[in-house]
Parts: C-alpha cells; sequence; structure tokens
C-alpha cells in the first residue's frame, strides 16, 4: 500500500486528536516541492502549524534524526521580544516528538548572556529570533560558516515588519543568507493585508525560482465587530475624550464576561488611565487586573502574559503591546477604546479574541465621542467588501544600506560588485543604482565629502585583495551597539529608591518633573525624586492626584479604507436610514448637523463658515486622516494668504480640519475649489510648511541608522539632548559643505512620503477636485466642527476651562435646534 503523504506531520497531528486544515496541506506540498511563498489565514486559524509541519517533516526527510542534534537549519524572525517564547513553545511540541535530540533557541535582545555564549559554541537547529539579533549574527566574522546550513525562514507576522525599516533590514538580512545558500526556502505569515500578491514578491526577492505560491488559508471562524453604544448617546460628547464616561458600562461588559477581557487602548497614556478607571470602579479587582505596555519591565509584562495563558486575570488593559500573535485562548472578549482608525488594526485586535481554529472572535468598540459610534459599522461594512490596508515596503532607504555595508564588512567582508548584486535582489532597492550604491560605500569609507578629516568616520577599508572589511575594533563595537532601525527617544529607567525597576518613560517626560511631583505609572501613582544616572527614583505617592505621562509618537490616523468606510455610513445616515444599532445610537448627533449644516458623504465636499469673537472660520472635511490634513490645512493657509498676507491657526482631525484668522479672508478660492489644484504642489507644500525644521527632526533619526551618532555604551548612554545637538551639527554641515549628501535628501523625501504623506495628499487633493462642493454657513458650531475647535482650545486652556466653555456651546447649539 502507498504511503499516504506527510506521514509523520499527519501522525503527530492524529495522536493530538487534531486533522490538518487542506490550507495546511497545500503548504506542506509547496514546502517539499522547494518553494518559498507567503500564508495569509486569519489569527488563530493555525499558520505556524501550516508552514512549522510541512519544514519539519523535509528536515527530518533531508537529515534522518539520529543521537546528536542538526547544526542550524531554520530561522524563525518574529517582529517582537514577546512572541519569541510563544512561538518557541509551539515549535517544541512537535519537534520533540519527530526529532528529540534536535535543539530550539532563542536570540533576542532578552537572552541572557550565558545563552548567548552556549549558542556561540554550538547554533541549536531551529533559532527564534529578531530582525536586529539576526543582523547581528551577520556581523560576526564566521557569519558565513554559521549560517550557510540554514535552509528556511520563516517571518512573522510580516505585515507588521514590510512597511518599516526593520521590513528592510530583514529584506538584506535574506539577501545575505541566499547569497550563503542559493536554495534559501523563505515563508511568511500574515493575518491581515490587501496587497499579497506584491508583500509576497517583497518577501521572496524579484526573481525567486521556483515562483513563490501565495496560501489563503480559508476556515470558517465568525468574526464579529459591534459597539457598545453609550447610555444616553443623544447627549453623548461631540468632542475629542479619552472614554472616561463610558468607565461603568466597560465595567458591566467586563463583569458579563467568563474569561478574561482585553481592552485595547490606541496610546499608552491612555492605557494608564483605563487602569485606574477599572480600579477606581471596582478597587475589588486589585490583583484581577492588569497592565501592558511596551514602557514596562519585561518582568511585569511577563507576569501579565503568564496570567493570560492561564485565565488567572478578569482583564488586561493593553496598547498594541498585545496585538500580534501571542497564544491567549482564555481571552473570551476584546474591547477598544476608541477608534482603531484601521480596518486591518481592528481585524488583528478581535482576533486576540477565540484564538484558535473555529472559535469565533469578537471586537466591541469602546466609542469615546459621538463621532465613533459610526466607527463600528463602517469596519462592518469595509470587512464585508473585504476592504483591508495595503502595506508597502520603503523605497531604498540609504541610511539602513550604510548600517548594512558595515555590517557585512565586519561579517568576514564583501567584494564591492558582488555586494551590489546582492542587495539589489532586496525588493526595497531592486532599483538602487551603481552611482547610488558607490556613494553609500564611499560614505561608509570616509563620512562623504565634509567627514574626510576625522578618522572615527572611516568605517571601512579595502585590502589588497579587494575586500572591504572593518580595519578597527573601537569601530567595530560601536556598529554592534547600534544595529538595529527602531529609534526612539532616549529611555530613563523609572525605579524605587530600593532599585526595583518598574519600566521605562521618555527622557522629555522625566526632564519636566520636579521633586514631589506626582505622576500615573505601572499602574501606580508615584512621587518623583530626583534623577541619577539615567535612572528617574520615585516613591509610592501619599497623594491621591497625578499626571499621566505622555510619549512621543505620533497619533495613529485614520486609514484611506477607514475613511471612505466612515463616508458611507454617514451617506446612509444622510439618506434617512438608521437602520444599524451605532446609525440609531448617532442619530440626535447626525439629525443636528443636516440641521445646523450638511451631513458629509462620498460625493460632497463639505466646507463650514463660521463667524465668532475669535474672528472667521472654514471648516473642511476631507476625510483624509490627520497626516494628510496637517500638509493640506498649511497648504491651503499659505495659499489663502499669498496674495493678501494673512495669519491662521490651525487645528486637524482625523475627519477634517479648521483654519481661523482674527482677519477676514475671502472664502471664493475655496469654493470655487480653486486653492485645492495640484499645480506647483511640491513647491507650495514646502513654502507653506517648516520644512527645514521637519528634515531636520527626520535627519536624527537617519543620522542613528546610518551610525553617525551613537547611543553611547552600556552604563554610559548620551541623553536626548546629546544625540539632538550631534545629529543637528551633521545637518548643518552636510547642507554647507556636502550638499551632495544622499542621506539629506533622503530625510526630505521621508518627510515628504511619510510625514506628510505627499502622494496621499495629492491624491486627495484631485478627489475634492472631483466632488461637489457644499458651503454650509454656521450660526452655530456643528457637531462636526466641535471636536477641531477642542483640538485648539486644548493647548490654551485648563480642562476645567475647556468643559464650562464646551458645554456653554453644546447649550447654544441645542437651543438653537430645539435639542
Amino acid at each position: 500500500m502507498q504511503e499516504p503523504p506527510f506521514p509523520g506531520v499527519t501522525g503527530w497531528l492524529a495522536s493530538r486528536g487534531w486533522q490538518a486544515f487542506d490550507f495546511q496541506r497545500e503548504v506542506w506540498q509547496a514546502v517539499a516541492e522547494g518553494r518559498s511563498g507567503m500564508l495569509h489565514a486569519t489569527t488563530g486559524a493555525g499558520k505556524t502549524y501550516a508552514v512549522w509541519l510541512g519544514m519539519l517533516e523535509e528536515l527530518v526527510r533531508r537529515h534522518p534524526p539520529g543521537r546528536s542534534a542538526e547544526p542550524l537549519r531554520v530561522i524563525w524572525l518574529t517582529p517582537m521580544r514577546a512572541l519569541a517564547a510563544d512561538t518557541a513553545k509551539a515549535l517544541t511540541l512537535p519537534m520533540m516528538d519527530l526529532a528529540p535530540a534536535w535543539t530550539l533557541g532563542m536570540r533576542t535582545g532578552d537572552t541572557p548572556s550565558a545563552e548567548r555564549a552556549r549558542q556561540d559554541r554550538r547554533m541549536p537547529t531551529v533559532l527564534v529570533t529578531t530582525p536586529e539579533s539576526l543582523t547581528l549574527m551577520l556581523t560576526r566574522e564566521n557569519s558565513r560558516a554559521e549560517l550557510t546550513g540554514v535552509e528556511y525562514v520563516v517571518v512573522d507576522e510580516w505585515h507588521e515588519l514590510i512597511g518599516s525599516k526593520r521590513g528592510v533590514q530583514a529584506q538584506l538580512a535574506l539577501a545575505r543568507l541566499r547569497r550563503f545558500n542559493p536554495r534559501l526556502v523563505t515563508w511568511g505569515l500574515s493575518a491581515t493585508m490587501g496587497n499579497l500578491e506584491e508583500a509576497m514578491q517583497v518577501l521572496c526577492g524579484p526573481d525567486e525560482d521556483p515562483p513563490p505560491k501565495l496560501v489563503r488559508g480559508r476556515i470558517d471562524k465568525t468574526l464579529t465587530i459591534d459597539t457598545l453604544i453609550p447610555p444616553d448617546p443623544g447627549k453623548y460628547s461631540w468632542a475629542g475624550h479619552l472614554g472616561a464616561r463610558m468607565q461603568l458600562p466597560v465595567v458591566q461588559e467586563i463583569e458579563k464576561s467568563s474569561g478574561t477581557t482585553l481592552v485595547f487602548t490606541n496610546v499608552r497614556s491612555q492605557a494608564e488611565i483605563w487602569y485606574q478607571l477599572l480600579l477606581e470602579a471596582k478597587p475589588e479587582w486589585a490583583g484581577e487586573v492588569a497592565l501592558h505596555h511596551g514602557s514596562l519591565d519585561k518582568a511585569t509584562r511577563e507576569w501579565v502574559e503568564n496570567g493570560l495563558k492561564q485565565g488567572t486575570l478578569r482583564a488586561v488593559v493593553a496598547t498594541s503591546s498585545l496585538d500580534l500573535g501571542v497564544d491567549f485562548l482564555p481571552v473570551e472578549r476584546v474591547l477598544q477604546v476608541g477608534s482603531a482608525k484601521g480596518i486591518a488594526r481592528m481585524m488583528q485586535r478581535a482576533g486576540r479574541s477565540g484564538h484558535a481554529p473555529g472559535r469565533p472572535s469578537r471586537l466591541t468598540l469602546v466609542p469615546t465621542n459621538t463621532l465613533e459610534i459610526l466607527d463600528g459599522a463602517a469596519a462592518r461594512r469595509a470587512i464585508r467588501k473585504g476592504l483591508v490596508e495595503k502595506r508597502q515596503s520603503p523605497h531604498k532607504p540609504l541610511d539602513v544600506l550604510v548600517q548594512h555595508i558595515v555590517t557585512v564588512a565586519l561579517g568576514g567582508g564583501f567584494v564591492a560588485d558582488e555586494l551590489y548584486e546582492e542587495v539589489t535582489t532586496a525588493w526595497a532597492y531592486r532599483d538602487l543604482t551603481r552611482e547610488e550604491f558607490d556613494w553609500a560605500l564611499a560614505f561608509c569609507e570616509r563620512g562623504g565629502e565634509s567627514l574626510t578629516a576625522y578618522p572615527e568616520y572611516h568605517r571601512i577599508k579595502q585590502d589588497e585583495e579587494g575586500v572591504w572589511r572593518v580595519p578597527d575594533r573601537g569601530t567595530a563595537k560601536r556598529h554592534r551597539l547600534g544595529v538595529g532601525t527602531i529609534v526612539s527617544d532616549a529611555a530613563i529607567s523609572i525605579k524605587y529608591m530600593s532599585g526595583v525597576t518598574l519600566g521605562t518613560m521618555e527622557e522629555g517626560f522625566v526632564a519636566r518633573l520636579k521633586p514631589g511631583d506626582c505622576f500615573f505609572f505601572a499602574g501606580k501613582l508615584l512621587e518623583f525624586i530626583r534623577v541619577r544616572e539615567m535612572a528617574a527614583y520615585v516613591k509610592k505617592a501619599t497623594r491621591n492626584k497625578g499626571t499621566v505621562p505622555t510619549w512621543q509618537g505620533a497619533k495613529m490616523a485614520f486609514t484611506s479604507e477607514m475613511s471612505e468606510a466612515i463616508l458611507e455610513t454617514m451617506q446612509v445616515a444622510a439618506q434617512g436610514d438608521f437602520f444599524e444599532p451605532e446609525l440609531e445610537a448617532a442619530r440626535p448627533m447626525l439629525q443636528t448637523q443636516a440641521r445646523l449644516s450638511k451631513i458629509p458623504t462620498p460625493s460632497t465636499l463639505l466646507v463650514e463658515g463660521f463667524q465668532s469673537r475669535e474672528g472667521q472660520h472654514i471648516y473642511i472635511y476631507p476625510f483624509a486622516g490627520r497626516n494628510v490634513h496637517l500638509g493640506l490645512a498649511s497648504l491651503i493657509a499659505w495659499r489663502l494668504a499669498r496674495d493678501k498676507p494673512n495669519t491662521f491657526s490651525i487645528s486637524i482631525n482625523d475627519y477634517g480640519f479648521e483654519l481661523v484668522s482674527a482677519e477676514p479672508f475671502d472664502v471664493e478660492p475655496v469654493t470655487s475649489l480653486e486653492v485645492f489644484t495640484t499645480r506647483e504642489l511640491m513647491a507650495d507644500v514646502l513654502a507653506s510648511l517648516n520644512s527645514s525644521e521637519l528634515s531636520q527632526r527626520r535627519f536624527r533619526e537617519i543620522a542613528r541608522v546610518a551610525g553617525l551618532v551613537t547611543t553611547g555604551y552600556p552604563g554610559q548612554p548620551k541623553s536626548a539632548r546629546q544625540i539632538q545637538a550631534s545629529s543637528s551639527l551633521f545637518y548643518e554641515v552636510f547642507r554647507k559643505y556636502d550638499k551632495g549628501n544622499l542621506l539629506l535628501s533622503q530625510a526630505d523625501n521621508e518627510v515628504l512620503s511619510q510625514e506628510l504623506e505627499i502622494s496621499r495628499l495629492a491624491e486627495t487633493l484631485r478627489k475634492m477636485q472631483r466632488k461637489k462642493l457644499v458651503f454650509a454657513p454656521l450660526r452655530h458650531p456643528s457637531p462636526m466642527s466641535v471636536p477641531l475647535m477642542v483640538e485648539r482650545f486644548r493647548e490654551k486652556l485648563t480642562t476645567e476651562q475647556l468643559s464650562q466653555r464646551l458645554d456653554r456651546i453644546l447649550r447654544d447649539m441645542e437651543a438653537d435646534t430645539g435639542g
């Protein structure tokens, strides 16, 4: 009788009472054929075993297990250190039965030095690691010998990496591994992505042979998106809040759940606030409610993760630190406080509940203001249509290339022609010119035109055989300490006087504290004592009030898909249909908007005009997200003031923007659509913004990735002020004496493409010109305009003053509309 296909892994699954899904068998077949590829399936569908069991079957066939461990054969790349332990556990289970002598190890920033030393003596058969740690392995002199035997690389959560420089770092590392082993097989795992074919090409390279295989994992899994409707939505906030008014409804939802509830927030400060809100409402939940975000100490995060797995926690308030594939079967409910801003993010977070094949997943949106009530209905509409955001790779970032050149020079050296050929097999650098590569090479050799006189920037040197290497041990040490593309403000440890570490906080926040100031962190109210050697010492506060730390990092913006879905939902309301629960709840707000102004729709561009004691206001609603609106508002203000000088105050949110001027201005260029032209767009955008300041800020990050600026040595870190001063000095020197420096061009391009999203800004202008403009003069601020007013008031009013002013605006509005 013929042996069934994949006898080892199917037998292993059967021994556990499991059965393979069709998509898992499809992946196994592709792996058996030596094909790379990408698996796209919902969270909790069984992606890990789909790829791993196919690879394990092939490895056992090629290298029949004996009494000793195989050398390094598989690298499993994870975007987060927190995922490594769970991934390692999942991979170990079948390997213990099918190849018990083989070994598995983890290598991340958290790996103890003793474990690293053991791995240095003998690498495990399977290594779970991060892009940064893999790059560090490539800096080793014997990297080729250590890594030539790698046959498989798996990149987990590829959708999280592809759009960032970390993804480019992974692309370059894969190009290097393919140079070591041309038969390397690469697979990516993804749960939420709109451009699957392109994402697969980015991962596998443009010329993969045999062609890569895209597998879509389809299993019956119910995904429910609903909304926690406020008790009295007609009186709910028409402005931005952190959602505190939903405290009791959230507590009641948690009480109903028999398992653990995950409460997601978008930012760490909001997580700290909601943790306090839950304990304030239910003090008896102390010990059953936990907090999880990236600034907390590793031991605290691990305690929370273990509590989730064991089902001992009633609720966990978290940020994106728990977005990804850590396996939390006991999680029953997911609550999202505030808009998730994107379809993919909402689906990803919903998948944290029912994290197993066949189990239903549910996300309940907790709106923080009345406008957000519509998000749940909009997301359902988008998911039904299959609208999920695309993720695209950055385009040839030269700072990452400069870092990679030094990495390869350390890792055994390179010949320039060969490295250029290798680098251009990475998707991000597929159209890198030889001139650009040679510029990066020369920059690593002598620091460009302006740093030739400084030996510390002569990082690589060519020997007699034409091989480029790093000749200096100090340079090698500095480079290894600076490997990576994650750039954030200098972090200061938060410690009790006893020395116990609670986590880290950005230096900018700590610098504003005075002794005796109180703030919330790690779910505790702390009193600041002093700073010493990059540590802020604190004690438990005796007072009841304190501030909430703010973390830098841009506010998330609406994606195009989310914006379109919300506009479509508003059009349904404009037609008088309120059949969905969210639309019925938002009906009072939408009807007031219709009475005072108009409801925006996909085919109309709403512009509102208003006169107040502050001056003349204009509100424009492109629904393009806050990043685009920042560029748009600055551009429109500059164009309106070009002929007649004027000064505008600007406020933005995801729906639109406000321009207000004490001096009157002519709105005709707006109502005629003339001001939305794309002619001379680039020049006008650069003129309307302080583009040099934006570029200089962006250059700070580029300088650190490219190795021009270091963060110091262990125990001797540099402050954010020192780093900023150093990068600013380089920026000015290059501007004056090295105008052809391509890192300066990269800074300008990144400002336009990432911070201002210039291509999306141009497309938004074109859409605005195609729409029918509806101008609505206002007697009172409309529900759509009030949040924009609040954004501006926040900068100059206390919370109490803001609340009083907002109440007065709403009272006047209700009186005028008979509300």
